[in-house]
């Protein structure tokens, strides 16, 4: 079986995204303007149907494969593949979930500011994963509390 499994670009879209004449968010200009929100959104979406494209892909490649082959170590091993595969497709069905989340986020002029504090969340790291909810300094001192209530 010739199986071809589709990897997602996990970097938030980032290559996708650039195709848009070259504008980047600065830190010169007001946070979460229009046109820094229109661009977050355009890379979000872009992500999300890149996922998308490639789940529907991995659906037809279920559907196409046969699982019967011959040979029981042969199976074994396809069977194995696609099951990390479908793992996988789980993940981004949750990160698919996340990208919305943040799309609905700059509807409701909530985007690129801190769930915890308010305070707004670095572009640098805004652009590094478009579905942070926290600044860095938030994160860390939610996984350390989540980390301490773990050992409790």
């Amino acid at each position: 079986m010739a199986t071809v499994m589709n990897r997602v670009d996990t970097t938030g879209g980032r290559e996708a995204a650039n195709d848009d004449g070259g504008y980047r968010p600065d830190a010169d200009e007001p946070f979460m303007s229009l046109k820094q929100q229109a661009y977050f959104r355009t890379k979000l979406q872009t992500w999300r149907d890149a996922i998308l494209r490639d789940s529907q892909e991995t659906l037809s490649q279920l559907q196409v494969d046969s699982l019967r082959e011959a040979d029981l170590t042969d199976r074994a091993s396809s069977e194995t593949d696609w099951s990390i595969e479908l793992r996988t497709r789980d993940r981004q069905r949750k990160l698919v979930s996340k990208i919305e989340a943040a799309i609905r986020r700059i509807d409701e002029g909530e985007y690129g500011y801190c769930e915890v504090t308010g305070e707004p969340i670095s572009l640098a790291r805004l652009e590094a994963r478009p579905i942070a909810t926290m600044t860095v300094e938030a994160q860390e001192r939610h996984e350390r509390n989540e980390k301490v209530s773990r050992e409790d």
